[in-house]
């Protein structure tokens, strides 16, 4: 594949998590739970990543690095836990802000794991997706914002975790096949879940039947093709230019939430949404030749 492919796949992955604000407002609306909502989108999830592997071809992998990729599925899981707790206290605008943070905690953690300074093109590149997400989040038109510290920490905490899962989709079981390695991932996700959010909806049929559809979307697009399309993309990309591709989530977004949910959308959220793509554009100008940098630079991680 070539590295514009590589690139893609990583854009896409993060497409498919700016789906999922919108099913879960559906979901929420239908009169389904925080616990039967994320406990069924990583249940289901799961299952479909596995269904997959059923027909891909078989390889063994050692005892070692299947608890490798199960470990790497925690951050995974805790993402969607804390931004979830975050939602609890927080404006839905504001937590996806707090979210948004990987954009630069990606560069940090390049920074700092593989020695790779970021570049001022790429610092620019930051600079503009945050001015873009605070605009397409709604928070100029907004003036009923309220903070809390508790679900600023939660919101901070869910950047973290996302931004350690991209770090470790570049660098974790390299030569594990993508479908295979983004099982493992989101069974290490779903264990957390379900520790968190005991499935008790399970032994329920009608609630278990009610929010199969919910789930089933939500663990297409939120747990089973994301792993995947940043297991195939990331390791050639690396995780700082990774988690500026993945700012394609606020875009699409905010996308859905016009054309699905009818909800209204301002000139400024638009703009914002014009100017996250913009940024993404930014920090790939010269794609090829970091990507050769980063790819020499990850290989002693993993």
């Amino acid at each position: 594949m070539k590295t514009w492919q590589y690139a893609l796949m990583v854009f896409l992955g993060g497409c498919c998590y700016g789906v999922l604000s919108t099913f879960v407002k559906l979901a929420y609306s239908a009169g389904y739970s925080v616990t039967e909502v994320t406990g069924g989108q990583y249940l289901f999830g799961a299952l479909l990543t596995w269904v997959l592997v059923m027909f891909t071809k078989k390889q063994k992998i050692t005892l070692n690095q299947t608890f490798k990729l199960l470990l790497s599925g925690i951050p995974f899981g805790l993402t969607g836990v804390f931004y979830y707790q975050a939602l609890q206290t927080l404006n839905a605008s504001l937590a996806i802000i707090f979210l948004f943070q990987f954009v630069w905690i990606g560069t940090l953690f390049e920074w700092v794991f593989n020695k790779k300074k970021p570049t001022k093109g790429k610092i620019t590149s930051i600079g503009i997706l945050i001015i873009g997400s605070i605009l397409a989040a709604g928070l100029i038109a907004k003036s009923d914002v309220a903070l809390s510290f508790h679900g600023s920490a939660w919101g901070l905490l869910s950047a973290l975790t996302f931004t350690t899962f991209i770090f470790l989709s570049s660098s974790v079981g390299k030569d594990t096949p993508p479908v295979l390695k983004s099982a493992f991932l989101s069974t290490g996700g779903l264990i957390v879940v379900l520790l968190v959010y005991p499935p008790v909806f399970l032994f329920e049929l009608p609630v278990l039947i009610g929010v199969a559809p919910y789930g089933l979307l939500l663990g297409l697009f939120g747990v089973a093709l994301p792993p995947l399309l940043f297991s195939i993309g990331m390791p050639h990309i690396g995780p700082g230019l990774g988690t500026i591709l993945t700012a394609s989530e606020l875009p699409v977004a905010v996308t859905l939430s016009a054309l699905i949910l009818a909800e209204f959308v301002s000139f400024s959220q638009w703009l914002g949404v014009v100017i996250i793509l913009i940024g993404i554009v930014a920090g790939n100008l010269k794609l090829k030749d970091k990507i050769e940098s980063v790819s020499i630079q990850t290989k002693s991680v993993s």
